[in-house]
């Protein structure tokens, strides 16, 4: 099962910043101190040959990333400040004699069961054989059908991807949504690549699998089951959609009757399948349908065997984390430190901090929203969106390529945004969420059943637009194609994107960029294709929309000629959406900023003017420096430029940057005012 993602502004991670903001009233001296770095400069490296470096240079050189992370740097140390704060509430929740059934009592006994070592470790791999019991039960392909589907109501089940989702057409309404699923590694390259990077990520994946089923006490046949479980994943890996292909609206919206699916994947049940999962419903859409057509071939023609060895490793490798340190290890081992590079495992109270806010994220908002974020915070944000969004407004109607008739339907859907900050008006409930402190796993097991139930019990109902995709403390924000929407949880409202006592320059380069980011989701190439309502609905002019792809090309282009490791490049089509929001955002932000009374003089402060502050502060918001094996990953899966990349490519096509640093023609990354990128 899996929720749908939107285009988030942050990064594939959640990540974060270099100290977190004190909400302490600064003096000028202070606010040189604290919101902006002139150490972390490079004065070597001149603003037009690499801004990025220019502005973090020297701390690139000298930071060193902890082994316990796959990178560091602005995100990484806000998550840090962030969790810290939660590890704090939870911790006191733990040790408190809250009231059977509180908020506190469930989060406070989650997070203890989790740290509770000795239990997890005295129960072993126990927690996990009741459902392999259930697997070495499959008899045959109905037997196979049923428990693949069954199991999603007891937080369990396995090859199908599916939510409960906006039909993307008619958006006012809830719809049974099938994605891909049925693989373990990142994306189908990592299956089907012939270089030694892949054949070694392979062979490494094949000892994990087979170390997971010695530790489950299977050793004797663990080198088969690995083999065979990678072969199996690989022939369904082939039937998956690219990373570039999952990016197109249209070609993933497909629309059946039952009846009609039903034809293509003749070996499923699907009218079973339907039942198992509590879903009442006459039609599907199915994102990919080409993965279910091959899971149903695949269903007749791999033996019942090799179908029970993939269910087992994939029930093992989903507890994993639940189960002793063993398996933990053999988990991390792959996962962490051959995929991503990190040398240590995280801090085990770190992932229970984590683990609880996925699992009873609205009841640990609840209570972070009261501590941490202040109301004031929140008018002063609402303040910034609303200045961005009418800015925004003005250029829209300024675009010179763009007809009067597109012009108006833009501006419907702009000033049709819901704005959601800080934290959601109203709190999802956990009654049926049983809590104890020392079964972990079943805790688990309890919250994937809430999530469950709570997501299967919107299907043929209206759809709840107040509904929030992430929790309060997360530090990332989103926009939300379906509910036309920008959402900036409370966890991002801190510095460097924001600071309630720092000076324009620096809110309007950090959350500034952030809001403006979001809102040109909703003009980027997917969002633009969705209407004010959130319909999947074709709005512009023929003229128009071709107009737009001629110059998202062209960022295509100009992104896929930045590279880095050994030549791995950026791949243009993939990271379009987000590189789209990178330019127009700055842009966005940078009018607002002129409008403020900062923004209209020359002041300056450390040596630098407004405008020069401007830019820096949107360079030290992406200041972060990542493994190598990690940025590998991203390359391949993330829809997100490496941060380097997210600094310099919206910088060196806007005209304001080269006047702030007078920087000359004869620069090395100058880009010709003729050739600059720009569509919003």
């Amino acid at each position: 099962m899996k929720r749908k993602l939107y285009l988030p502004a942050a990064a594939l991670l959640l990540f974060a910043a270099c100290q977190s903001d004190k909400n302490h009233q600064a003096t000028e001296t202070d606010q040189r101190t604290v919101f902006f770095d002139t150490a972390g400069m490079d004065n070597t490296v001149k603003p037009g040959d690499n801004f990025f470096l220019y502005a973090n240079g020297k701390w690139m050189k000298n930071t060193q990333i902890p082994k316990t992370e796959t990178g560091w740097g602005s995100f990484y140390t806000l998550y840090n400040d962030n969790i810290k704060n939660l590890r704090s509430i939870l911790e006191h929740a733990a040790k408190s004699s809250a009231g059977k059934g509180s908020a506190e009592q469930k989060v406070g006994d989650f997070y203890a069961s989790g740290m509770d070592s000795l239990t997890i470790e005295k129960l072993g791999a126990e927690p996990v054989k009741p459902l392999l019991s259930k697997i070495d039960a499959i008899k045959n392909d109905k037997d196979l059908i049923n428990f693949i589907a069954e199991g999603f109501k007891e937080g369990e089940g396995d090859l199908l991807g599916f939510g409960i989702e906006p039909d993307d057409k008619m958006s006012s309404k809830n719809a049974l949504v099938f994605m891909q699923s049925g693989i373990n590694l990142p994306e189908r390259s990592y299956y089907l690549d012939q270089d030694e990077k892949a054949k070694k990520i392979r062979a490494e994946y094949v000892k994990y699998i087979n170390k997971i089923f010695s530790l489950a006490g299977d050793s004797v046949n663990a080198a088969k089951y690995a083999n065979d479980i990678l072969s199996l994943e690989t022939a369904l890996a082939k039937a998956h959609s690219t990373p570039v292909e999952l990016r197109d609206p249209q070609k993933n919206y497909n629309k059946f009757s039952v009846a009609d699916f039903q034809k293509q994947i003749p070996n499923i049940d699907f009218k079973t399948v339907l039942n198992k999962l509590g879903a009442s419903t006459d039609s599907v859409i199915v994102r990919q349908p080409k993965y279910y057509q091959t899971l149903s071939g695949l269903i007749k023609s791999q033996p019942i065997a090799i179908w029970k060895e993939k269910l087992k490793f994939d029930a093992l490798n989903t507890a994993a984390n639940a189960l002793t340190k063993e398996f933990r290890t053999a988990r991390f081992d792959f996962f962490g430190k051959t995929l991503y590079g990190q040398p240590s495992q995280t801090e085990r109270w770190k992932a229970m901090v984590t683990n609880t806010d996925r699992s009873l994220g609205d009841l640990l908002g609840q209570l972070y929203a009261e501590q941490y974020f202040k109301p004031e915070a929140k008018k002063r944000m609402l303040e910034l969106v609303n200045n961005l969004q009418k800015v925004y407004e003005d250029r829209i109607k300024r675009v010179d390529w763009m007809t009067p008739e597109t012009k108006k339907k833009a501006l419907e859907k702009l000033n049709a945004f819901v704005k959601k900050i800080g934290y959601p008006d109203k709190w999802k409930k956990y009654d049926d969420v049983e809590i104890s402190k020392n079964t972990y796993y079943a805790n688990l097991q309890s919250a994937k059943k809430h999530d469950y139930k709570e997501m299967m019990d919107k299907l043929g109902k209206p759809v709840d637009k107040t509904e929030w995709g992430m929790t309060p403390p997360t530090v990332n924000a989103y926009y939300n194609p379906s509910f036309n929407e920008i959402v900036f949880p409370a966890g991002i409202l801190q510095f460097p994107f924001f600071a309630f006592n720092a000076d324009d320059a620096i809110n309007y380069g950090g959350i500034g960029a952030v809001i403006g980011h979001e809102m040109t989701h909703g003009f980027d190439d997917q969002g633009r294709q969705y209407d004010a309502a959130g319909n999947l609905k074709e709005w512009w002019t023929k003229d128009d929309a071709a107009k737009f792809k001629t110059k998202a090309d062209k960022v295509v282009a100009f992104y896929n000629n930045f590279s880095l490791l050994d030549n791995q490049h950026v791949n243009g089509a993939l990271t379009l959406g987000e590189n789209l929001a990178d330019i127009g955002g700055l842009n966005i932000a940078y009018d607002a900023f002129k409008l403020t009374e900062q923004g209209k003089g020359d002041k300056k402060i450390d040596g630098f003017t407004p405008d020069q502050r401007f830019f820096l502060s949107f360079a030290q918001v992406w200041r972060i420096k990542n493994r190598d094996e990690s940025m590998r990953v991203r390359l391949k899966t993330d829809p997100h430029s490496p941060e380097i990349f997210r600094v310099n490519g919206p910088v060196y096509n806007m005209e304001a940057f080269y006047k702030a640093f007078n920087i000359p023609a004869t620069a090395k990354m100058y880009v010709a005012s003729a050739n600059r990128l720009g569509v919003w």
